[in-house]
Order: C-alpha cells, then sequence, then structure tokens
C-alpha cells in the first residue's frame, strides 16, 4: 500500500542509505509482523465493497426490489422504510469504519515517521562525533540561502533582477502568517501581540535539517536553542529589536530584510519569507504611508516570477473583508505559483452557519484568485502560550473529528500544517530546479557586460571593490601619519615658536608693555612688568601654548592627509581622508598634565634677567624691533582708514575723503599739535585738554564730538608711542655694557630690551618643550586615534558606502558581487545535480 518513493530519492540526504552499516535491518524485519498477521488487522474490503453496491442496486430507482415492494400492503411498506433507514445506519456506520482505518494507518505512519527521524537525529550526531571520517559538506539550502543573502544586497542597476525561487508569505493583518510559519519551523520563534502589528520587516527563514533544533542570525555566531524557554524567548526579543531598529524615524515598517536560520530534525527544506501583514486602514501611531509601503514590499517579492506565493487566509472573517486575495490575482492572474492556505478552520466550522462555504473558501470559488493547491489549517485555540506539540494534537484531534472530512469537503491530504509543510517544499524544489539555471546563465552575461565596461573605461587600474579599496585608503593614512614623526625638531619649533608669538603679542604689548612703559622710572617698569607676567603665566599661557601645539599639529597633520602625491595620488580617498581626519582631531585629546609642566617651565623663563652675550642682547633689539614696526604699520593703516586718503592718493586715484574723515583729519592735526608741545604727554587726555581741543575744532567750524576726539587721540598717541620706543630701541644697540654695569653712570635705561628677551627666551623654552611633547607623547597617541577611527569606519558600511563613491566604485562592487553570486549559483547546481 505504499508509494513508489524511487522519485524521491533526492530528499534523503545521503547517510540514510548508509543506515545499514549502523542499524541491522534484518533483526528489525524479523521483528515486525508478517504480511498474514497485518492482513488480519485489516478489514475485508471485498466484502464491503459488495454491500456497498448490493445496498446501490437494491436502492436504486426502478430496480425489480422496488417493483415488489409496490405489490404489498401498507404494513409492509412500514417495513420497508424501517429496512431503508437500517441500511443508511449501515452505510455511515461502513463510512465511520473507513475512516477510522484510513486515520488507524495515519497514526501508523506517522510512528514510523517519528522513528525515522530519532534515526536520522541519531546519525546526524554520531557524525556531528567524528563516527564518519567523511567531510561534511554543505547543505544543498544553505548554499542557496546564502545566494539569496547576496542578492539582497545586489543593487541590479544592469537589469539583472533577482528571479531566483524562495516561498512568500502573505496574508492581511492577524491573519496567523506567523504562527503557520512557526508551526513549520516547529517553533514560537516570532514575536506576537494582540492586535498590534508585530512583523515590521520582511523575516527570510532558511529551514534545513540538523540533528538539533537551533536557529541563527546570519551575522552573529550565536545559537539559539530552540528547546529552551529562555533561548526561545531571547530569540524573539532579538527579532523584535532587529526590526525595530530597521524601522526609520518617521516609518512604521522597513524594507530591510533580516535574515534567519532554524535547523531540527525533520524539517522540510526551503526558504520563507515573512512579508508585514496587509491592512486596510492606517491607525494611530503609524505613518500615513504604511498602507502603501506595505503593498509595495508583498509586491517586489511577489513580482518575481518564480516566487512561490503562500497565501494566508483568516477562516473566522468573512471571505469578503480579504484584502490580500485580490492583490495575490493580480500578481499572479492563473495561479501557478499560489498555494491557499485557510487559518483558524476550528473558529470558521464553530461559527460558520453553511459549512459549503468553507469548502467553496478552500476551493477558490469564493475569490477570483486561482491557486496550486488549498489547504486548511488550525495553528492553536489563540493562546500565544501554547506549545508547538499540543497544537499539532489539537490540529489533529480537530481534523478527525471535523464534519469537514466527513463529510469529504476536504482530502486527507489537504489538511494540517504538515501536509502543507510537504507540499510547499516540494514546490519550492520543483521551482528551483526549473530555473536555477536559467539565472545562471543570466548573471553570467551580466558578468561579461561588466566586465567589458570595466576593460574599456579603466584599463589600467584594478578591479577593488570597496573593502579593497579601504583597505588601500588605510595603508595610505596609516603611511602619513607616520610621516608625522620623520619632522624635523627644528621645523616644528620654528612653527610652534612662531605660532605662538602671533597669539599671545597682542596680549604682551597691549596688557604688559604699554602699561608698564608709562611708568615714572625702571623700577616701576620692573614691578609691574613682573606682576602682569606672572598673571599671565598663572592664567592663560600655558593654555594658549597647548591650543598652539595641538593646532600646530592638526595643521602638520592636515598637511600630511591632503598633500598630492603626483601620479600615484587616487582623489577618490579625498572624502575618507578628511573624514578620519575630522573623526581622529575630534576624538584627541591633550594630555591634561602638559599645562602644569608647562606653567613651571614658562614661570622660571620668565623670571630670568640674566643676558649672557651681545649676540643675545642684539637678537633681542631685533626681536622688538620687528614687533613694534608690525604694531606702527598696522596703527598707520588704521589712522588712515579714519582720516582717509592723503593729498598724494587723491590726486593720482581721484578719491575723496568723507565728511567723517574730513572731522577726523582735522581732529588729527589737532592732537599733533598737542603732542609737539608736550612730548613727554601721558597716554590719557584730560578732560580739559579735550574741551580744549574741541573748541580749537569749533572755531574752525568743524562741529566734534568728545568721544571721536579720544578715539582718535588714542591711535595718534599710540603711533607716537611706538615711534619713541623704535628709536629708543636703536639707541639701545650700544647698551650692552651699560646693561652689564647695571646702568650705573649712564642715562640710558634699556629695560624694554631686558623685557623683550625675557619673552623671547620663554617662547623658545616653551616651543622646545612642546616639540619634546609632541614627538614622545602626542605624535602616537594620534596615531592610536587613527587607527581606532579607521576600525571604526572599516566596521560601518555605510559609512564606507558614503565616503567611497564613484561609478568605479560601484562598477567594482557589482563586479564583485555578479562574480560570488555566478560562482555560488553554479556551485549550487553542481551539487543539485549530484544530490539528484
Amino acid at each position: 500500500m505504499m508509494p513508489d518513493l524511487e522519485e524521491y530519492k533526492w530528499i534523503i540526504p545521503d547517510f540514510v542509505w548508509e543506515l545499514d552499516e549502523l542499524i541491522d535491518f534484518e533483526k528489525l524485519l524479523k521483528a515486525l509482523p508478517d504480511a498474514d498477521d497485518l492482513a488480519r488487522l485489516l478489514p475485508d474490503f471485498d466484502k464491503i465493497g459488495d454491500s456497498l453496491a448490493s445496498l446501490k442496486g437494491f436502492l436504486s430507482p426502478g430496480s425489480p426490489g422496488e417493483t415488489a415492494f409496490r405489490a404489498t400492503d401498507q404494513g409492509y411498506d412500514n417495513d420497508k422504510q424501517f429496512k431503508k433507514v437500517s441500511d443508511k445506519e449501515k452505510i455511515d456506520q461502513l463510512q465511520e469504519e473507513l475512516l477510522r482505518t484510513q486515520l488507524k494507518y495515519q497514526r501508523m505512519l506517522e510512528r514510523l515517521e517519528k522513528e525515522n527521524k530519532e534515526l536520522r537525529k541519531l546519525v546526524l550526531q554520531r557524525d556531528d562525533k567524528g563516527i564518519h571520517q567523511r567531510k561534511l559538506k554543505k547543505s544543498l539550502i544553505d548554499m542557496y540561502s546564502e545566494v539569496l543573502d547576496i542578492l539582497s544586497d545586489y543593487d541590479a542597476s544592469y537589469n539583472t533582477q533577482d528571479h531566483l525561487p524562495r516561498v512568500v508569505v502573505v496574508g492581511d493583518q492577524s491573519a496567523g502568517k506567523t504562527s503557520v510559519l512557526e508551526m513549520i519551523a516547529q517553533a514560537r520563534i516570532f514575536p506576537r501581540g494582540s492586535g498590534e502589528m508585530m512583523t515590521r520587516s520582511p523575516v527570510k527563514v532558511t529551514l534545513s535539517e540538523g540533528p538539533h533544533h537551533v536557529a541563527l542570525f546570519k551575522d552573529s555566531s550565536r545559537e539559539f536553542d530552540l528547546t529552551k524557554e529562555e533561548d526561545l524567548a531571547a530569540l524573539r526579543n532579538e527579532i523584535e529589536i532587529r526590526m525595530r531598529n530597521s524601522v526609520k524615524e518617521g516609518c512604521t515598517v522597513s524594507t530591510e530584510t533580516i535574515s534567519l536560520s532554524v535547523k531540527g530534525p525533520g524539517l522540510q527544506r526551503m526558504v520563507l519569507v515573512d512579508l508585514p501583514g496587509v491592512i486596510s486602514t492606517v491607525t494611530s501611531g503609524m505613518a500615513p504611508d504604511t498602507k502603501e509601503t506595505i503593498f509595495s514590499i508583498s509586491k517586489a517579492y511577489m513580482q518575481n516570477p518564480n516566487a512561490i506565493i503562500l497565501c494566508i487566509q483568516d477562516g473566522s472573517v468573512d471571505a469578503e473583508r480579504s484584502i490580500v486575495t485580490d492583490l495575490v490575482s493580480q500578481m499572479d492572474p492563473q495561479g501557478k505559483r499560489t498555494i491557499f492556505v485557510l487559518t483558524k478552520v476550528d473558529l470558521a466550522e464553530k461559527n460558520v452557519a453553511s459549512p459549503n462555504r468553507i469548502q467553496q473558501i478552500i476551493e477558490g470559488k469564493l475569490f477570483p484568485m486561482k491557486a496550486l493547491g488549498y489547504f486548511a489549517v488550525v495553528t492553536g485555540k489563540g493562546n500565544s502560550s501554547e506549545s508547538i506539540e499540543s497544537i499539532k494534537e489539537y490540529e489533529e484531534e480537530f481534523f478527525q473529528n471535523s464534519r469537514l472530512l466527513k463529510t469529504s469537503m476536504l482530502k486527507a491530504h489537504q489538511v494540517t500544517t504538515k501536509n502543507l509543510s510537504l507540499a510547499v517544499s516540494d514546490c519550492f524544489w520543483k521551482m528551483v530546479r526549473e530555473s536555477v539555471e536559467q539565472q545562471a546563465d543570466a548573471f553570467k552575461a551580466t558578468r561579461f557586460n561588466l566586465e567589458t565596461e570595466w576593460k574599456n573605461n579603466y584599463p589600467r587600474l584594478r578591479e577593488l571593490d570597496r573593502n579593497e579599496l579601504f583597505e588601500k585608503a588605510k595603508n595610505e593614512i596609516l603611511d602619513e601619519v607616520i610621516s608625522l614623526t620623520q619632522v624635523t625638531p627644528k621645523h616644528w619649533e620654528e612653527m610652534l615658536e612662531k605660532t605662538l608669538w602671533e597669539r599671545v603679542s597682542t596680549h604682551v604689548i597691549e596688557n604688559i608693555y604699554l602699561p608698564a612703559a608709562q611708568t615714572a622710572n625702571s623700577g616701576t617698569f620692573n614691578t609691574t612688568v613682573d606682576i602682569k607676567l606672572k598673571q599671565w603665566t598663572d592664567k592663560q599661557l600655558p593654555n594658549k601654548a597647548v591650543e598652539v601645539a595641538w593646532e600646530t599639529l592638526q595643521e602638520e597633520f592636515s598637511r600630511f592627509m591632503t598633500e598630492k602625491k603626483g601620479k600615484e595620488h587616487d582623489d577618490i580617498f579625498d572624502k575618507l581622508k578628511q573624514a578620519v581626519r575630522e573623526e581622529t582631531i575630534k576624538r584627541h585629546r591633550w594630555n591634561e598634565r602638559a599645562e602644569d609642566s608647562l606653567r613651571v617651565i614658562q614661570h622660571n623663563a620668565l623670571e630670568d634677567r640674566s643676558i649672557s652675550d651681545k649676540q643675545q642682547w642684539d637678537a633681542a633689539i631685533h626681536f622688538m624691533e620687528e614687533t613694534l614696526q608690525s604694531r606702527l604699520k598696522d596703527t598707520e593703516s588704521v589712522i588712515e582708514d579714519m582720516v582717509g586718503p592723503d593729498w598724494k592718493k587723491r590726486w593720482l586715484y581721484w578719491v575723496g575723503r568723507t565728511k567723517e574723515q574730513n572731522i577726523r583729519n582735522e581732529t588729527k592735526n589737532e592732537l599733533e599739535k598737542l603732542i609737539k608741545c608736550n612730548e613727554d604727554h601721558p597716554a590719557y587726555l584730560a578732560n580739559d585738554e579735550v574741551t580744549t581741543v574741541r573748541k580749537n575744532l569749533e572755531a574752525r567750524g568743524v562741529a566734534v564730538d568728545p568721544c571721536l576726539i579720544k578715539d582718535t587721540w588714542h591711535q595718534i598717541y599710540r603711533r607716537y608711542f611706538l615711534k619713541s620706543a623704535l628709536n629708543h630701541c636703536n639707541l639701545c644697540r650700544r647698551g650692552f655694557y651699560y646693561y652689564q654695569r647695571h646702568f650705573v653712570d649712564s642715562e640710558l635705561e634699556c629695560n624694554d630690551i631686558v623685557l623683550f628677551w625675557r619673552i623671547q627666551r620663554m617662547l623658545a623654552i616653551t616651543a622646545n618643550t612642546l616639540r619634546q611633547q609632541l614627538a614622545n607623547t602626542e605624535v602616537r597617541r594620534l596615531e592610536k586615534n587613527v587607527k581606532e577611527v579607521l576600525e571604526d569606519f572599516a566596521e560601518d558600511n555605510e559609512k564606507k558606502v558614503m565616503l567611497l563613491t564613484g561609478k568605479r566604485v560601484q562598477l567594482a562592487e557589482d563586479l564583485k558581487k555578479v562574480r560570488e553570486i555566478q560562482e555560488k549559483l553554479e556551485a549550487f547546481i553542481e551539487a543539485l545535480h549530484q544530490e539528484k
């Protein structure tokens, strides 16, 4: 009575055919009952057939028995009616006996399958422990799933579409899609909620056979033991977290696919994709485009001509309320790749007034859609804590007692998720065999086109994909960072000293030198200088010096990163280098202890007043002259802007003065007269002097504000003071001899030269200290930060996609993926032929 299974040998792995090496089947056969004993267990079908035939002939219209009955009296008619009732009861009894026999053998078959499953599990476990020394090959379904994973990331910009088969699970929200998937996977692996949308992104589930019931994600090495409730809870939580992370802000669902593999004894090998449930109305809390997004996701998967559509319909609700059936009929109008599944049949049978309506649904008469097959399943009593085993028992018990089977509305192979799983798996592998070679040829043609395009556009460049380009750029960046260690100490110190003086010169001139120069004698000058230098060193100078050193390091680092290397320079790395530089600078922090040690060094340098030789004296004079000339030049420029062009520029360039500039010019002339009258005038104008200048200007018809007079005086006096200081500086060129004698018996005083020598020496010592910190500590820490940034970028694919862009990169990426897909498809086809 068993069917011929020769055509299905490819379903069973190789090791099953080697079971005779491990199990003594002769002893097993002797222990089983013989054919005669089995025959006694069966009912006499010949007698049952004869009885049914005689009853049919006896009860058929126009038979001799009926004619004979008509000739009898009324009492005999009553007896005839009684016999008809008895015959009907006999038919019902025979039908029930036939159904019981069928269920009996169904249980026997299930028991044998269970024993087979245990034996296969035992063999797989022993194989894992190394009893078989043969090398285990990757399973067919795993090879196929890898191809689909690569295709999900592939941007088919060259009209190479993904037409490889997979089982697409679609249905209305809360129709039972997830429950059907869990029954097929034999584990409660998906998060669930009462009426809430739980499937927020496509979930690709690869089912395969294995010795242990486990699940794992494609991007993780952790295995979840599906026989343990804590692992199941952790898996459901992980899936929910991944779904929520994949959903962008302001959206409800995501197009990003979550890839999951489930292995276990007795699982049918296939790839299923669970899609978000189709909704009719957008409720509160959802994005406005949620309905359209779900439709577009469903259509994108279903429009694959080789995809098997598993259409899930809730049997407990009116068929007319279904949305998904219209969508499926649009995508597969002939029903050549659609399998229709009616869920919650137990509720449907209980609530539907007419059982024929369920039959019409199952047979597809209530819908415009057509299908390859129609199935009815029960996925539990609505309790989320039910185990898979209890649901199976309930499903089997329900269909044993269901009117749908007793009245032959459904056939035995159309019920239970087990039969559904077998049918879907058969359909899946049939579709794979029919289409996989055609897809391999399509990718082969795409590969040829891409290789031709590369040769034409980039004949002298290697085909480096994004990861390979990143590694090349990484090496270049590390080489450039190492170049920082090759900068000479002299170059560092010159840059540091120059930049530091640019930053502090204004403070030294305006807040230290000018106020001290207004004092009456040298003693007061030195006291004022010492106090202000001490305050400056304690509060501002060390911090300013560290800032300068960090900015100098940044400038040198940026110079090396942006410097073009001649013909070898590849501008494709520019964005990446800039991002690495910015992120490194953001992360780098100068050593906190540097300021404390620097403060002590600067304080000691500024306290020293001992100029040891004439060369240092002349260097200090030169430094002071350069500083004062620079300030004088700036002051002259400010005055020129205030008073406008002089007579020469007015005649040569044909420009004039504004009204305010004329007033400023008159004020300037009046103030210059005041300084000529008193060359030792202090830095500030007295109130009576301001009044005098204003009245003199008004006498000439120039109305002027006192604030304008003071503002103009500040610049005029500053110019006068800087010129006087330069003249004094020139006089001090021969003052080193007097300095050594502490200016005894001399009217010449050169305390300002000593001040600038102290500043110059402090700058040199600070630059030297900062250079040591750079070379010994900060450059190495910067290099470490660069490596950390590069490691972080290497793990962030989105960052690499954003920073390494262009046609060349995309072409190399497509070429790499197409080659990988083609090679894996060819390996899969070879393995498929070997198994067949």
